[in-house]
């Protein structure tokens, strides 16, 4: 007897940690490491509305319930896209 997949993964992304430091993101067998430094909208929000990632496209994020929206390459290099927002 073999084991079969039982279909595809319907989410491709997910929130795997959120620590003091920052929260961990895996997407696509690549976990993504957003420190709060470079990501303050993360710091303070409760854990459900961090949790509630979708991905709008490969690579495109977004947390709804924040209004944040972050590529690959946003998270990679954070120092290439200073915030042009406001944090409150």
């Amino acid at each position: 007897m073999s084991s079969k997949a039982l279909g595809k993964s319907t989410s491709a992304v997910e929130i795997t940690h959120i620590s003091k430091n920052g929260v961990w993101l895996l997407a696509y067998d690549k976990e993504l490491f957003m420190a709060y430094k470079d990501f303050p909208w993360f710091k303070d929000a409760p854990v459900g509305k961090i949790l509630n990632v979708k991905e709008l496209h490969r690579g495109h994020f977004y947390w709804p319930d924040l209004d944040v929206d972050l590529t690959v390459e946003i998270i990679e290099h954070p120092e290439r896209f200073p915030l042009k927002a406001k944090y409150t």
